[in-house]
Formats: structure tokens, C-alpha cells, sequence
């Protein structure tokens, strides 16, 4: 069983997550409810809780204002929001859950399931989704790769190319360094679509700065500044030159 607290300044937001719980996540046990920064803080001091559904925005505060309270909390949290689209987007750069209202079954349930194979946070990720969050003008410079043994958080001008493994993304980075994370090459080609980035295959997603040049033998392709090779698909063709001849 998972020991959950749930913290929302909306008493009827607090009663439907609750019901939902109790309906479609049977190995959740709750513990404890907050409606505020100061109980949700008493919450947590006198629990020992597994699983944290947070609001952003309380009465007297912010779920961050929250977490700043506990420094080493080895709970995993689960963020509830309510806002706008920019800070959807930084919750995914960050790859940090959340679960936006009115609640969807479907998400609530795999936030659960995730949740118990993996019950730590990294403080990094954390840090990056305030910081995201608090500067919305602010394209992030940062994003939170999640691969199998850590969380790493890196800058995104670092990141050489993105290749597609099945359902699966492998990140070359400047360094030389290679992270698997298993999330699909189409999810980071949308994350990254106000950055100089481009989907140059199916399986390819390049970063501008870091193409060499563009071979036109062998069907077509990139070489990058770190001697990968990587292939054009033929109808990226015209849109490949078309951009570097501008870039």
C-alpha cells in the first residue's frame, strides 16, 4: 500500500480526488488531508507518506513554498493544476508528474502506478520546474531526462541530436554522453518546437547548431560537428536546405 497526503486549498477538489482513489487505486491508503501551506507542512512533519498530491496554488502559498519546507522529502509528488498551457509545458521539460483538473481517471490511475515503482524526486528537477513555472517569458534552458538508474537534468544547447529507439529516445550530448529515456522521439520534437530544433527523419531530430554540413550522395544526410552521420529522409529534403540556406 501507498501512504498518500493530499493537499488542495479547494475542499471540493480535495473531495474528488479522494473519491477517485478510493475507486480506482486501491493500493493508495490516505492518510492525511491539507488545504493549506501550513497544514499541508504539520501534514507531512507528523506522517510518513509515500505519495504527495499537491496543489500549486494554496491559500497561503505555493506547493513550492511547500517543498522549500522540506529539503529531503523522500516522498514522490504528485503535482495538481489547474493552469495555463506554459506550465503544463514546463511540467513535462522538468518530467515531473502532474495531473491537470478537472482530474482524468485514466491519468490519476497511471500517476499511481508510476508513482510505486519510483517514490523519490529529484531536487534538480524540482528546482528546474519552479524556476520554468516562475519565469514564463523565459524559454527553458534546462530539461529533465528520466533513464533507468537517473534523473539527469542537462542544457538543452548541449544536446547534439535525438534518436528514436522504438518507443524509446536516445540523447547524444556534446560531451559524448549517450541517455536512454523512455519517452517517444515525437514527444521531445513537440517539446522542443520553440528551440532550434528539427525532424529531419522519422527516427532523427537534430539540433541547427550542431550540423556540419548536408551531403547530398547516398540518398542525403547531415554530418554533425561530432561526426555523426545522420540520414535525410527524402521528403525532408527541400525543407532541410530551404532552412539551412536561412540558418
Amino acid at each position: 500500500m501507498l501512504k498518500a497526503i493530499l493537499i488542495d486549498d479547494m475542499p471540493d477538489a480535495l473531495k474528488v480526488l479522494e473519491s477517485d482513489l478510493k475507486k480506482h487505486c486501491p493500493n493508495v491508503d490516505i492518510i492525511g488531508k491539507a488545504g493549506s501551506v501550513v497544514e499541508g507542512a504539520k501534514l507531512i512533519r507528523s506522517t510518513k507518506a509515500d505519495l504527495i498530491f499537491l496543489d500549486i496554488l494554496l491559500g497561503d502559498g505555493t506547493g513550492f513554498d511547500l517543498l522549500e519546507i522540506f529539503p529531503d522529502l523522500s516522498a514522490k509528488v504528485i503535482f495538481i493544476t489547474a493552469t495555463d498551457e506554459f506550465a503544463i509545458k514546463a511540467f513535462r521539460f522538468a518530467a515531473i508528474d502532474y495531473l491537470l483538473k478537472p482530474l482524468n481517471t485514466e491519468q490519476l490511475v497511471e500517476a499511481v502506478e508510476k508513482a510505486s515503482g519510483m517514490i523519490s524526486e529529484s531536487t534538480e528537477s524540482l528546482d528546474l520546474l519552479k524556476e520554468t513555472i516562475n519565469n514564463p517569458s523565459q524559454l527553458p534552458s534546462r530539461i529533465s531526462l528520466h533513464s533507468q538508474d537517473k534523473i539527469s537534468v542537462i542544457e538543452i544547447d548541449k544536446i547534439v541530436r535525438c534518436e528514436s529507439d522504438g518507443n524509446n529516445t536516445i540523447f547524444f550530448l556534446e560531451t559524448g554522453e549517450k541517455i536512454f529515456v523512455t519517452k517517444t522521439l515525437k514527444s521531445f520534437d513537440t517539446l522542443f518546437v520553440d528551440h532550434p530544433f528539427m525532424r529531419v527523419h522519422q527516427s532523427h531530430l537534430v539540433n541547427l547548431n550542431y550540423i556540419q554540413e548536408y551531403v547530398r550522395k547516398e540518398g542525403g544526410y547531415l554530418k554533425m560537428k561530432n561526426d555523426d552521420i545522420v540520414p535525410v529522409a527524402v521528403r525532408k529534403k527541400t525543407e532541410v536546405i530551404a532552412m539551412l540556406d536561412k540558418f
